[in-house]
């Protein structure tokens, strides 16, 4: 809405209806003479009897009824003996109540602000006030003045109060010079100002179109984003050509530039496999050191195990009454015999059972094992199949926050490693190169390290190839399994996974099995099956089938009518409906209602859980977990949220952007997990999604029943279509030049 657009109303703040301290979030009582109103919107230090010109438009909330909401604001400093008493003892200077107010204004009238201001010496002319006192009123009414000035003059960039303040707590009374002098600075401290924005408003300021702080800014936007694409590099010539073009300079400017943050220290370049590529530092280290670490855990020393591998084998075999493959007992003689064995196979091909089996051989060795995997949710699954307790990653390399670098690090590392002789990683696919880094810090040379995985998965979230580029690089000791055994292949999920990876058409609706595909012809009637299938058809034919718990809709992408957003709020609907006996709050275009299942969509090493069935506690809560909400305090506006692994975590009004509705997700945020049911539209997507891969993925993580709804047609392109997005990553070419 366009500045000309917006009201204004003026009152004075007479009760805080709600207020929060971590972004200043807003609910107040605003009285203009006789007419009362609420206004809502960021306003640091919302006090009582502080008057403010209020800018913005009324709204409806579905709840609260009518309300003012403010974008901007700017303060009115009273001018009357009772305004000014009002102020003064309105808590924003600390000390002050009525009745030392009153002396104050009794004393100095209308001088007193210059008072307080130029000449605070004077306030100790007041009984018990000295000089100590006076001191801390006229610091408090500074930075009161401060943030005030500070958040008005962010107010012409569109930076509301709540960023005004972060910036404020950074740089004092010294924000403005600091971020006039680099506006950049916007970027690199505040979440939700990124480099776009904050270039306009360099613009605006008169920064240079070829100032090089800027063109340095933009390179450093340009790796960050292709980072989060996935690459750990890119080539000097993608990478140039896409900053001049973000930037609107020659390409001779942009390397330049690089040029000289490569000898600071902040880039590296180097020539890899006959192209100029250029790293983001921590990438380029995280990458040799996975390589130099690999290399030399596959040629240590292992500790003996205590019998001949085969009779071992036999032995558990009898134990367990499960009878190793021939593919299968290669794969444990590897893991055995190996300091870094790989074993990758597709759904059914028996990774569980060569897990539980390698245990056993370890465990009758008297060699300590950890098994471990990227999320809570693979691990939880890893831990009921095998009946081995397995931890995330993350918790195995005991990870904390550091405050003094503002982020995570880990307590497990190679000054203090890893007590265990074997460390088995499995859901591989999704480890990226800095958490494999970790990992590889932490592991002691001499201990095995075992890597299970379906390479045929998508790529992880994070940057990097990891276990695509170690088999494709074939100097790791690798596995492939290929037979699908005998009780999976009664599931035509198993083998409609495999037969999708080669690229053959699924089989579609037989008697009796688990696979299904429902043909509707549009986008509209796909939504509407979807629903009925959720809300009726599933429950039906399915017994205990929970439709929030049990069903789990994916899709390729997020916008559109079959994203993930528009179906989380029309399943939302008709699974979690509105109802005087739950809860709820509105989060921007989200209401969050009692009951919901929702996702963490961001790592917050930050965030404390705490564990009622154990009184177990701990900090931390990671991209792609799911849980469901518990209670919603309408008072203090605190969201309780119950994970998968029984971790009650409290978020609070300031934190809402890390949740997200989770009925629908994308087929990319479900991996590492498996659900009993799955559904899946099959309606045109953009190429470059609608992919063999991703279908894999997709059928891959169900195990009682797939539902395919839309054109048979677009099955078979998703088929056809072998496209795999090239991915910048040069492990695989590191570790190449270790082949003899």
């Amino acid at each position: 809405m366009q500045r000309n657009q917006m009201a204004e109303k003026k009152g004075t703040i007479r009760d805080v209806i709600y207020y929060n301290d971590a972004n200043s979030y807003s609910v107040l009582e605003v009285a203009d003479g006789d007419d009362v109103f609420v206004a809502v919107g960021y306003l640091p230090a919302a006090d009582r009897g502080r008057t403010f010109l209020f800018i913005g438009d009324w709204r409806k909330h579905q709840t609260y009824g009518e309300q003012f909401s403010f974008v901007e604001y700017r303060e009115e400093m009273p001018k009357t003996s009772d305004g000014i008493t009002g102020f003064l003892s309105s808590g924003v200077l600390k000390g002050i109540g009525k009745k030392t107010a009153q002396s104050i204004v009794a004393r100095f009238g209308d001088e007193t602000f210059s008072i307080i201001e130029h000449q605070p010496e004077r306030l100790t002319e007041i009984d018990g006030i000295g000089h100590v006192k006076a001191a801390a009123i006229s610091e408090a009414f500074q930075a009161h003045r401060e943030l005030a000035e500070i958040s008005l003059f962010f107010q012409r960039f569109g930076i509301g109060a709540d960023k005004a303040m972060k910036l404020y707590n950074i740089y004092g009374s010294d924000t403005i010079n600091v971020v006039s002098e680099n506006p950049f600075k916007l970027a690199e401290e505040v979440a939700g100002i990124g480099f776009r924005k904050a270039d306009a408003i360099a613009a605006k300021m008169g920064m240079p179109h070829d100032d090089e702080y800027r063109i340095a800014c933009g390179a450093m936007y340009v790796l960050n984003r292709s980072v989060g694409e996935g690459h750990t590099f890119l080539p000097k010539n993608v990478f140039c050509e896409r900053a001049s073009e973000l930037l609107e300079v020659a390409a001779d400017a942009v390397e330049d530039v690089i040029t000289q943050m490569v000898f600071t220290g902040e880039l590296h370049m180097e020539m890899l496999e006959n192209r100029q590529v250029v790293f983001l530092t921590p990438y380029f280290v995280a990458e040799q050191n996975v390589c130099r670490n690999l290399i030399a855990l596959s040629g240590s020393d292992l500790k003996p195990i205590k019998a001949d591998i085969g009779e071992l084998i036999r032995i558990t075999e009898n134990q367990t009454e499960k009878y190793l493959a021939e593919n299968q007992r290669e794969a444990v003689v590897a893991a055995v015999s190996n300091g870094v064995c790989v074993i990758t196979g597709g759904p059914g091909t028996g990774k569980t059972t060569i897990i539980n089996t390698i245990m056993k051989i370890f465990e009758f060795s008297g060699l300590r094992a950890a098994i471990a995997a990227p999320t809570g949710r693979a691990a939880k699954r890893i831990t009921e199949t095998s009946g081995y307790g397995a931890s995330t990653i993350h918790r195995l390399l005991e990870y904390y926050y550091s405050e003094d670098e503002s982020r995570p690090r880990f307590g497990k590392n190679n000054e203090d490693p890893l007590d265990f002789d074997v460390v088995i990683i499995d859901e591989a696919s999704m480890v990226d190169i800095l958490l494999m880094n970790g990992l590889l810090a932490a592991i002691r040379p001499g201990t095995r390290l075992i890597i299970v995985g379906d390479s045929d998965q998508l790529p992880p979230v994070g940057a990097g190839n990891v276990l695509r580029d170690i088999i494709d690089s074939e100097v790791i000791h690798t596995v492939k399994l290929t037979e699908i055994f005998r009780q999976a292949r009664e599931s035509m999920i198993v083998v409609n996974a495999h037969r999708i990876y080669k690229g053959e058409y699924p089989y579609c609706n037989e008697k009796d099995k688990d696979f299904f595909l429902m043909r509707r012809n549009s986008e509209a009637t796909v939504l509407e099956t979807i629903k009925e299938l959720c809300s009726r058809r599933l429950p039906d034919y399915y017994r205990d089938c929970d439709s929030v718990r049990d069903v789990q809709i994916l899709t390729p992408r997020r916008e559109k009518l079959l994203g993930s957003k528009n179906l989380n709020n029309e399943l939302q609907k008709i699974l979690n409906p509105p109802s005087p006996e739950r809860h709820e709050r509105q989060f921007k275009e989200i209401v969050f209602r009692e009951g919901d299942k929702v996702m963490q969509i961001r790592n917050n090493y930050q965030k404390e859980w705490k564990r009622q069935e154990d009184f177990q506690s701990g900090q931390g809560v990671f991209n792609g977990d799911v849980g469901y909400i518990h209670t919603i305090d309408t008072d203090t506006n605190i969201v309780t949220v119950v994970f998968e692994d029984s971790k009650f975590v409290q978020y609070d009004y300031a934190d809402f952007d890390e949740l997200e509705l989770a009925y629908a997700v994308t087929v990319h945020k479900s991996q590492g997990s498996e659900f009993p049911i799955v559904i899946m539209p099959l309606v045109w997507f953009p190429p470059m999604l609608a992919t063999r891969n991703l279908l894999y993925t997709a059928v891959t993580r169900a195990r009682q029943a797939v539902v395919l709804v839309g054109s048979e047609h677009i099955m078979h392109e998703m088929v056809d279509n072998n496209r795999i997005i090239e991915r910048y990553s040069g492990l695989g070419a590191r570790l190449r030049k270790f082949l003899p």
